[in-house]
């Protein structure tokens, strides 16, 4: 047993219910909370000036911060230009609104479509990217609090522009697991860049695996695999998983690791 040297946190929907009244519930647990705001459409879906100053008040109470997931729904690497302008235009909007509360990191999604494509298709992907970028980042006062999230393609394809545009990285163990990412090439890849990390369990007995469920479902072999890293992690390490009862397995999972993990 050893104290964990991160930070721990989890979603904004852990009970079936809006942002507000989940951090009611699980803030007083957790140092971080993720809020979850996968969708812009309408414009009703993203939260309000009023429930960002009830999340800025609720973060002093229960002495927690956020981290910000940005919109799904919307493609700053799409292939369309105009598609790309409406991404950036969106994602100013959503992390202008969170302005006025003590959030650590916004994470990002770089879209790429499934197959991976042809050596000419990624660099035709990563010009569509940079270009979305472009229009993105010279807006934003930290370039540091983007965390471009690792997906189903290869963690090495968002090396250059994680560099070239200052950004840092929301490294997702999990989806390493699910897709066959070695996670010790993405430490040596990124290290102090990664800011924040995403943790669920995936269940490699199912096909398709199943990703984004409780640690107490892997497999022991992968679970220390990811272990080994977070004993020297300092960030943040936010257990991405969407109903208590997978909450209460990781916790209980990494209660067998660490001490300081609460118990809900």
């Amino acid at each position: 047993m050893m104290q964990r040297p991160f930070r721990l946190g989890t979603t904004s929907f852990i009970y079936p219910d809006h942002i507000i009244p989940n951090v009611k519930k699980i803030g007083l647990f957790f140092d971080e909370i993720e809020l979850l705001v996968f969708e812009s459409k309408p414009e009703a879906v993203i939260p309000s000036r009023d429930d960002v100053r009830e999340l800025a008040e609720l973060s002093r109470d229960l002495g927690l911060t956020y981290n910000v997931h940005l919109p799904t729904d919307i493609n700053l690497s799409a292939p369309d230009m105009r598609l790309r302008r409406d991404a950036a235009e969106t994602l100013k909007r959503v992390i202008e609104r969170f302005s006025i509360a003590p959030v650590t990191s916004f994470t990002l999604h770089l879209e790429m479509d499934k197959p991976l494509p042809s050596k000419d298709g990624i660099k035709t992907w990563q010009k569509n990217a940079r270009q979305g970028l472009e229009l993105l980042v010279p807006a934003l006062e930290d370039p540091t609090k983007i965390g471009v999230e690792t997906l189903w393609y290869p963690p090495d394809l968002l090396k250059n522009l994680v560099h070239e545009f200052g950004l840092s990285v929301c490294a997702d163990l999990g989806h390493h697991i699910k897709y066959g990412y070695g996670i010790p090439r993405t430490f040596k890849l990124f290290g102090p860049k990664i800011n924040l990390i995403h943790l669920h369990g995936v269940d490699t007995r199912l096909e398709p695996p199943q990703d984004h469920v409780g640690l107490d479902k892997m497999e022991p072999d992968e679970f220390r695999e990811i272990v080994n890293h977070l004993k020297s992690y300092t960030g943040t390490v936010c257990l991405e998983v969407f109903k208590l009862a997978d909450l209460q397995g990781s916790l209980a999972a990494l209660t067998q690791i660490f001490n300081g993990i609460p118990c809900i």
